[in-house]
Parts: C-alpha cells; sequence; structure tokens
C-alpha cells in the first residue's frame, strides 16, 4: 500500500488522532466536500486552508452523499480513488469520508479549531459553524477561485 493511502482514517481513528495532536498543542484545520473531480480550484483551496494550522483534515462526502445533494450521475470519480487523490496531495495530512449530506455529525465528533469553507459561502450557511465556535474555535472562509468548478469542468467536456 502506498504510503498517502494511510492518511484515509475511520472515524473512530480520525478522532483518536486529533485528541492526541490536539494535546500537543496542534491547531487542527478541517474542511468538506465532495472534491469530485480535483481542480486547480480544489488545489488551491487545500494549500490556502492547510496554512491556516498545524493539520488538515478533509471530511469527504461518499458516493452515497454526493448522489443525495448533486443527483444520479454524479460523482463521476468514486469514493475511493477521491480519498486517494486528497490523500497525495501534501498539504492534506487526513482524509475521513462521511455518508450524510453535510458534515455536521462528523464535526461534532472532531471538533477542530478551524472550520475552512469557501469564500462563496456566507458564514451563516456554513454548517457546523455553532460547533467550532462554541467550542472556542474559529470559522475562515477562502477565496473561491472563479471559472473552476467540477460543475463547469462536466459541463465543457460535454
Amino acid at each position: 500500500m502506498e504510503r498517502y493511502r494511510e492518511k484515509v482514517k475511520d472515524l473512530p481513528t480520525a478522532r483518536d488522532e486529533l485528541e492526541q495532536l490536539k494535546k500537543i498543542g496542534k491547531k487542527i484545520v478541517f474542511t468538506n466536500g465532495c472534491f469530485d473531480i480535483l481542480h486547480i480550484g480544489h488545489a488551491r483551496y487545500l494549500y490556502a486552508a492547510r496554512k491556516l494550522g498545524d493539520y488538515l483534515i478533509v471530511a469527504l462526502n461518499s458516493d452515497k452523499s454526493v448522489k443525495s445533494i448533486k443527483g444520479p450521475k454524479r460523482p463521476i470519480i468514486n469514493e475511493e480513488e477521491r480519498a486517494e487523490m486528497l490523500a497525495a496531495l501534501g498539504c492534506v495530512d487526513m482524509v475521513v469520508m462521511f455518508d450524510e449530506d453535510t458534515p455536521y455529525e462528523i464535526l461534532k465528533e472532531l471538533v477542530p479549531d478551524i472550520l475552512v469553507k469557501g469564500g462563496d459561502w456566507k458564514e451563516e450557511d456554513i454548517i457546523g459553524a455553532d460547533i467550532v465556535k462554541n467550542a472556542g474555535g474559529e470559522v475562515k472562509r477562502i477565496t473561491f477561485v472563479e471559472g473552476s468548478s467540477t460543475t463547469e469542468i462536466i459541463n465543457r467536456i460535454r
């Protein structure tokens, strides 16, 4: 198995590892998404998110979750390959998959120091912001890369 695949964790393992990192004072950054067709917007976003702390965890929507959110023709890339692609990025420290439509439950388990979403999200619409803020953490928005989205790529291919 490739070393980067070791970055893909189940939730109990992720929670245990993050608790240890918090104990030694590491600042945990969390983001989530479908990351269906990895593109430059994703790369810039994840790199910027990682710079906000010491450790970046990406919660990845499972295939079931993506279908529920995006429709029956998505995802284009299956969950195992999406997780592996994210894990191969140097700026990503951990990938955890979730089946729900939102990361609310996983955020309740992991309680990161910083929750990050794209600048296209209004802060009041960021799911889990309440969890992070109530624990003394911060919510950050990163500038959205215009013209760079999976939907736009799919439309160009069609």
